[in-house]
């Protein structure tokens, strides 16, 4: 599985320790940038390029994409076919919002995760990644349906 990483420079730090964990993992690591942390670059050039990777190929390439709150980065990936991502910026109360990522996964075969950097510590971005990683598609048919009804959307 290739996990392909991009951000603008709310997300540099964190995309860079996160690449460096989730390779040690065994996932093959992409990177589209930013390579520097720059604050006037601009995230959608950078996430447009992981989403295109993503839609080109959604059962054998993820994205993880990052931003100050990760709503924009969401926006721009979702605009891509096949591309299905969320928005993570911290848990919840309880365990909710691990529940929400599992839900993606199970319920939506979300493919891109969006984080919320400036509101994630490493040690947090890191169990949500490697639970939202571990989690598989339910391919219950009531779910496949559904997508294949957004997915129609883009026609």
């Amino acid at each position: 599985m290739k996990i392909v990483f991009a951000t603008d420079h709310a997300g540099f730090e964190l995309k860079e320790e996160l690449k460096r964990a989730i390779g040690e993992l065994g996932y093959e690591v992409e990177d589209y940038g930013a390579y520097e942390c720059n604050p006037e670059d601009d995230y959608p050039e950078f996430i447009a390029q992981a989403a295109q990777a993503v839609s080109k190929d959604p059962e054998h390439c993820w994205g993880v994409v990052l931003g100050a709150s990760g709503q924009g980065e969401a926006i721009v990936a979702n605009r891509f076919p096949n591309v299905r991502a969320i928005v993570y910026a911290g848990p919840l109360s309880g365990t909710q919002g691990h529940e929400l990522l599992r839900l993606s996964r199970e319920h939506n075969n979300a493919n891109v995760l969006a984080l919320g950097a400036r509101f994630l510590t490493f040690e947090e971005a890191q169990k949500a990644l490697e639970l939202w990683l571990s989690t598989p598609f339910s391919n219950e048919e009531r779910h496949d349906r559904r997508i294949q009804k957004i997915e129609t959307l883009n026609n």
